[in-house]
């Protein structure tokens, strides 16, 4: 359980380094969003690329910030039947959800979009915009997003087996439950 343990940490921390990355982009996104709009209209000047790097921002903050989100435990969760149980059938109810509905989610969704970025690359497909950019970067968000996701999917799931066991893991310590804001 401790080398599981210790692939769980590795996970943690490779999705917590992503995550803070996203955190700074969503700040770059406003930026190039606000500068695009500020040359826009005051200098009358405009450029495809800048507006598709912006969306190739927010892209990377939704898909990589997926796993992020997952594992701070702050995906938007409505279930009553969820709120009733104990601690205990919580856990139950959020390793079997990984099992039945993430993972085969994200692995599937993985799976379909590699061909896509794959053709995209072999190309080398670009914007259809004048000055765009390559397509196939973006592409390749996709995957990587779902892998991240079933990563850490796998992550919480040794986590909440390890704490089933008896084996105490700091991030089901003290609040499990991420009270509502």
């Amino acid at each position: 359980m401790r080398a599981l343990l210790g692939l769980s940490t590795i996970i943690d921390v490779i999705n917590e380094k992503i995550g803070v990355i996203c955190n700074w982009l969503v700040l770059l996104a406003c930026l190039v969003s606000g500068g695009n709009a500020m040359f826009r209209y005051a200098y009358d000047l405009s450029s495809n690329a800048w507006l598709e790097v912006q969306w190739y921002m927010f892209a990377v903050i939704v898909m990589f910030g997926a796993s992020y989100t997952l594992k701070r435990n702050e995906h938007v969760r409505v279930d009553l039947l969820y709120m009733t149980l104990g601690r205990r059938g919580q856990l139950w109810i959020d390793i079997l959800g990984t099992l039945i509905f993430l993972l085969p989610t994200c692995i599937i969704l993985a799976w379909l979009s590699w061909p896509f970025f794959m053709q995209s690359y072999a190309v080398s497909e670009h914007s259809s915009n004048a000055g765009g950019l390559l397509r196939w970067p973006i592409k390749l968000v996709l995957p990587v997003g779902f892998l991240l996701v079933a990563l850490q999917g796998i992550s919480e799931i040794i986590k909440r087996v390890a704490f089933l066991n008896g084996v105490p893991v700091e991030s089901l310590e003290a609040h499990y439950e991420r009270p509502t804001q």
